[in-house]
């Protein structure tokens, strides 16, 4: 797990106490901000749950302490001045106490993962009336044979029909290939990993 060394972050510069951007590892929405001293940077490596310290009670707490909504930590990196951390975890629940996925209102994310996600939860959940419940439950033969109609369908749209038929059809597409993803255990970051890969040795 990518972590910053202690040693070499600029405390001293900050007053002892470092800003902490804290995005979702999956959607890249930004989540909150917080302030890390040693102690909380030291929690946060050992628990895996994000900590901060908090200015106005002058004194350390973990996210999600008192309402269970933790940040489980996936890494973390110092910017070029060694003076701010960036924080990505996977939420678990609202982070703000508003009851929101955010502190920011409306931050921007990857809408994609959001459906991913979403997809990932309705194949744990399988809600009776969910149409993808019914995808997962027709079985692996019968998403994949979705995603060939689709296929099929988004390029004769892109022949033969307006943008608007095509935004349709790759729509389409793209969420029957999520759902098809699910159901062989895999996860759109699988795919995404892939093109990251060809893209460095491209």
């Amino acid at each position: 797990m990518p972590f910053p060394d202690p040693e070499s972050l600029a405390w001293d510069a900050a007053s002892g106490l470092l800003p902490a951007i804290v995005q979702d590892a999956d959607t890249l929405r930004v989540l909150m901000l917080g302030y890390m001293d040693r102690a909380a940077l030291q929690t946060t490596r050992e628990t895996g749950k994000v900590s901060f310290y908090s200015r106005s009670r002058q004194q350390a707490w973990t996210k999600g302490e008192t309402s269970g909504n933790f940040l489980t930590l996936v890494s973390m990196q110092a910017d070029c001045d060694d003076d701010t951390l960036l924080v990505l975890a996977r939420p678990q629940g609202p982070t703000c106490h508003l009851d929101r996925t955010s502190c920011f209102a409306d931050a921007p994310g990857s809408f994609l993962a959001e459906l991913d996600q979403l997809v990932q939860r309705r194949d744990l959940e399988r809600p009776a009336g969910s149409y993808t419940t019914s995808l997962f439950e027709g079985g692996i033969r019968r998403i994949a044979q979705k995603v060939g109609e689709e296929g099929v369908e988004t390029a004769l749209a892109a022949v033969a029909e307006g943008d608007d038929a095509l935004s349709g059809e790759a729509a389409d597409l793209i969420f029957h290939l999520l759902v098809l993803l699910r159901a062989r255990g895999l996860s759109l970051e699988a795919a995404l990993s892939v093109l990251r890969e060809r893209h460095r040795t491209d």
